[in-house]
Parts: C-alpha cells; structure tokens; sequence
C-alpha cells in the first residue's frame, strides 16, 4: 500500500488545540485531483493543502488547497501554515518565499519561530449591500448593526461578505446556510469593530466546515472594507488584529496591516503563528469515486 505523509498543524494560535486545524501532505506530486479530494473528505478539516513543486518561474514552491468538498484558489490559513510547516521540515528556508497557488503568485516571510506574514492578492471591493438580507440570514435583526457603514463585499484573493454588528450580537449569530446563499452571502463575516481590533465570527455555506476558527482569506479583506468604511485611515499602513473562534473554543488571532492610497486599500497583510499538533502517514486513495 503506498502511502504520503502528512501533519496536522494549528495556524493562527501559539499553543495546540487553539486556532484553525489544516492538515499538510506532502509528497503528492503524482496525485490526481480526485485523490487529492477523496484525502480532504478524509482529514475533514476545513481544508488540506498539499505542498507540490513549483511549475512557474519565481516560485519557490506551489499549494493546491480542497476543502472536503471543493478545491480553492487561495485561503490563508493554508498558506501560511503550509509555507510553516515546510520551513520546519527543511523544504524552505526562512525569509522571503513565494507561494504558487491558484490565485497567482504570493508573497510570504516566514521566520524560524514559527510565524508566517502572507501579503494578499489584488484588493477587489463590492457596492454597499442591503443589510436586511444579511442580518436575517445570520439571525440577527436591524438593532444589532453597528453604525452607518454598510455591508458590503471585499477580497484579496477569496470574496467575503462582511457584515459589521455591535459586539454583544455576536454570540447571538446563527445562521442559516440556505438563507445566506439566497440573500447572496454565502461566504459571510460577521464582525464587531472595537479601536484597532475586530471580533468576528466566518461562515461559509459552501464549506462542509460551516464555522471557521481563523480565516486569513477573510482578515486581509477586512482591511479593504475598513479602509472603505473609513474605520482606518485612508493613507498609509495601518495595523490591526482579529480575533476569531472564541464561540468554537478555538481562540485565534490574526495580525493585520493594510495599505491605502486616496481611501482605496492597495495592499494587505496577515501574520500567525503556526504549532505542530500531530504526523504521520497515510493510504494514498484509489482512483475510485
């Protein structure tokens, strides 16, 4: 029986059993896409990455990322943990790395304790959005939206809809994944502002994984919606921090810069941590299913 080996790793935490799980497999070169997606359905995490060979000029090595229902172009907790992992198992080295992925070619410096900084791509922005849709899908109702800053879509890489509520609503969020898709909010982040630090709660109707502990993809886009909201300043870089997966009893922190120019974001960036929590072998699946 041939097998690859794997770990699993904690990202966006400094100690086990906090922050976002994503198992690492390596030696996978030779995988089918089916096989890669039948391992994620078995790992049935939020998502695997699989650490492969660089095929474009630049890079320094290339990841394929599934959840256990559908492959992405770019989430950030697999990157950075990914990029973590391999430095501590020799394949990089620390410093400046550049991670191929289905989104194109990123940027990553990853340092020897452990931690990783991942620049986004190209920040895209959406039109402001009704908030009655979005506060209903997730539970809510219009008391509990913070100030006039309306919801609206922001990417660097992945889209999220972001929805901004006061802090005390957010344990009181439960949404539901068929009124999310229908009200166009699939992909959701439901977030409370507080100085320089947001507390936000990320759904995902289109994930097996419905609540995720820690989004990377979701905190570089934060930046672009706050620069927009005019929540951080609308030149220069500015810092901010998440903190995500309180309620999962999964605490993560994710820290944050953001670059605008003339109040449009032009560049973000999220830096965690990454712990080792378990590795070992396995079965490489048939070509079956």
């Amino acid at each position: 029986m041939s097998t690859v080996a794997y770990e699993i790793v904690d990202v966006f935490t400094d100690r086990p059993f906090a922050g976002n799980p994503l198992a690492v497999v390596f030696g996978g070169a030779d995988l089918a896409t089916v096989q890669m997606q039948a391992l994620a359905r078995e790992f049935n995490l939020s998502e695997t990455v699989f650490l492969l060979p660089p095929v474009t000029v630049g890079a320094t090595h290339r990841v394929r990322i599934f959840t256990p229902t559908i492959e992405l172009p770019f989430a950030g907790h697999p990157s950075v943990g990914s990029a973590v992992t391999a430095m501590r198992r020799g394949l990089l080295q620390p410093g400046e790395v550049v991670q191929e992925c289905g989104a194109g070619l990123l940027p990553i410096t990853v340092t020897a304790a452990g931690s990783a900084t991942l620049t986004g791509a190209a920040p895209t922005l959406g039109e402001p959005l009704d908030p009655a849709p979005l506060l209903a899908a997730a539970g809510l109702t219009a008391a509990d939206l913070d100030g006039e800053a309306a919801p609206r879509t922001a990417g660097c890489g992945l889209d999220w809809v972001f929805l901004p509520v006061r802090r005390e609503a957010l344990a009181r969020v439960r949404v539901n994944p068929r009124a999310a898709e229908e009200a166009g909010c699939a992909d959701l982040s439901v977030f409370a502002w507080s100085g320089a630090e947001a507390y936000a709660r990320v759904f995902s109707a289109t994930w097996t994984v419905d609540e995720d502990p820690a989004t990377g993809s979701a905190a570089l886009a934060l930046g672009v919606w706050l620069v927009a909201a005019g929540r951080l300043p609308p030149d220069g870089t500015s810092a901010y921090r998440i903190h995500q997966g309180m309620e999962m009893k999964r605490p993560s922190r994710l820290d944050c810069t953001v670059t605008a120019a003339a109040g449009v974001a032009i560049s973000t960036t999220v830096t965690g941590h990454v712990h080792p929590v378990a590795a070992g072998e396995i079965a490489v699946p048939p070509f079956i299913g």
